[in-house]
């Protein structure tokens, strides 16, 4: 039934006990492209400096997490996987750990983003560096995002903010140009230069609409795009899934719009956003549409995007609260 929260992964009696037995496993998987040169090697030396039994794997190409990630989990013993980078490292990890309740997955932030951290309070992503507090925290089975096969732990996007996602890469490898000065550009090309809207079809519980969409965004977590919080109360372990649809706008509504949108307040606007909870979404459109999946990119005509079976453990620091602030 839409909405209600799947069981978790189960395992036998006589494994659970062998692995939960066994001395945890800490597997660093470090993405050196995410960082600087000089960090890289202070995060390997704060890694050799713990007292525990620790592995570095470093990535060399897409999916190598991922691959780590997954042999790691089926090894049936206790392990805790640190993704050491940006949003795809973590997104890797945790399609490499899903469903398999041995594993545990964490972000060592080193890349730019780590819009799932923000989760925990903007002002506490310092914390996810403490390695030692990290290998000692506490852990919570997070709800995935299924977005034809991919998982994803955050939040996946259709529409202007995915296109702006992806040129925003793309200008980022050009020479001289920073991080904000890509993003800049990628929203100045999507914006002001071609459509910000496309036809779409989009069915989401009793919601069926054939037109024009702007945004499409289904929310695991609350954070995406560098700080947007389109809902700001949901909860990433709650079995729900939470929908907004963004309507045909013009530019200039947009420009007005966007800077409430990001801050959750799509209540404020029911004729141009729709709201849904729980329920699987089914785009479809004309040409190619492009989704971004806890920042990965992936390209489809049409796109089913639901509740995964699969969960994935999630730890942090102790003293942290990843519920919302009232």
């Amino acid at each position: 039934m839409a909405g209600q929260r799947p069981g978790r992964p189960s395992v036998g009696s006589r494994e659970r006990k062998r692995w939960e037995e066994c001395p945890v496993r800490h597997i660093f998987i470090i993405n050196p492209s995410a960082g600087k040169k000089r960090s890289t090697k202070t995060l390997v030396e704060r890694i050799q400096a713990l007292d525990a039994p620790c592995e570095i794997h470093f990535t060399e190409k897409t999916g190598d997490a991922r691959r780590i990630a997954r042999a790691a989990a089926e090894s049936g013993e206790a392990v805790r996987i640190y993704a050491c980078g940006g949003d795809g490292t973590l997104n890797e990890a945790g399609n490499g750990a899903a469903g398999d309740e041995n594993a545990a997955v964490t972000n060592v932030p080193t890349g730019t983003g780590n819009d799932f951290l923000k989760i925990f309070g903007r002002e506490n992503k310092a914390r996810f560096t403490d390695l030692e507090a990290l290998s000692q925290g506490p852990q919570a089975a997070m709800d995935l995002i299924d977005c034809n096969g991919m998982l994803g732990i955050d939040i996946v996007c259709v529409g202007l903010d995915s296109r702006i996602a992806v040129d925003k890469d793309k200008y980022n490898a050009l020479p001289l140009v920073t991080g904000m000065g890509a993003y800049i550009l990628a929203l100045l090309a999507n914006v002001m230069f071609k459509s910000i809207a496309q036809p779409t079809a989009v069915e989401c519980g009793d919601l069926h609409f054939d037109g024009e969409t702007t945004i499409v965004c289904v929310c695991s977590g609350r954070y995406y795009g560098g700080g947007f919080m389109p809902v700001g109360d949901n909860m990433p372990d709650d079995g729900l899934l939470e929908t907004l649809v963004v309507r045909k706008v013009s530019r200039a509504t947009f420009f007005r719009l966007v800077g409430r949108y990001a801050q959750g307040k799509y209540r404020d606007y029911p004729d141009l956003i729709w709201y849904r909870q729980g329920e699987t979404v089914t785009i479809k459109g004309q040409d190619e549409l492009v989704a971004v999946v806890d920042g990965e990119a992936l390209r489809a005509r049409e796109l089913t995007i639901g509740l995964s079976e699969k969960k994935v453990n999630f730890f942090y620091p102790a003293g942290l609260d990843y519920r919302p602030k009232t």
